[in-house]
This record gives C-alpha cells, structure tokens and sequence, in this order.
C-alpha cells in the first residue's frame, strides 16, 4: 500500500506542476480536508474539493497566474502518509516569494483524504498573499 500512495503523490505533483487541475480533482477525496498554514487570506482549514479548488484559484489569481510547485524532492511513505519536501514560488505587482516547504498527504482508498503544507518562512508567505 505504501507504493500505490506514493504513486497516487507522484500523479498528484505531476498535475499541479503542469496545471491539469482535472487530474487534481480527480486524485482529490470529495470530503478532502485541506490545512493551509498561515496567518494570510488563504489560511486556514479548507473542507471538501469545491472549498480546495476555490482556495487553489485565489492564489493562481493573487499570484497573476505564477504560483507554481516548482520542484519536489523525494516522496516519503508511511502507510496512508506522504510527505514531500517542495519548493514553490510565485510574483505579483507588489512582491515575489520563493521557499521550501513539506506538503504532508494523506491517502485513503487511492484518494487524497487530507493535506497539510508546511512553509519554510511562514511570515514572508503571509506579506505575499496578504490578509
């Protein structure tokens, strides 16, 4: 089981990478729990795929298009946990941000059940996305 949930991460990245939010939504649970850290406008605990997708376009529009998981290292299991350590980056008018950080995924059943993401500098990631 641990390599069908690394292998369910692995597509999962792949598709953010490339912005084949179809394949997001469809690795994601219907009842996904989403952690998003931070003290900015999009944190928070998100619930369900259609709270998750509207979170995911406020930053793709806050960020004018440019936020991206740009690399990610090897992915880690643990029965249904996945960890990967990324990087990620983004720009708009005011401001840039490239970090480190660790998605933590939790897979059930072949489905994204839960997500936690971990930034490398919590503070400049809420003056990027702002309150």
């Amino acid at each position: 089981m641990p390599e069908a949930n690394i292998d369910v991460a692995r597509s999962y990245f792949q598709a953010i990478r490339t912005g084949d939010l179809d394949t997001v939504g469809k690795l994601l649970d219907q009842d996904v729990v989403w952690h998003q850290p931070g003290a900015n406008r999009f944190s928070g605990v998100r619930k369900g795929r259609d709270d998750v997708f509207q979170m995911l376009g406020g930053m793709m529009e806050a960020s004018q298009g440019s936020f991206a998981i740009d690399k990610v290292h090897a992915l880690m299991g643990n029965g249904e946990l996945v960890a990967a350590t990324i990087h990620f980056t983004g720009r708009h008018d005011k401001a840039s941000m490239a970090m480190d950080g660790v998605d933590l995924l939790r897979i059930k059943e072949g489905k994204i059940a839960e997500v936690w993401l971990f930034s490398g500098d919590p503070a400049a990631e809420d003056v990027f996305w702002g309150k």
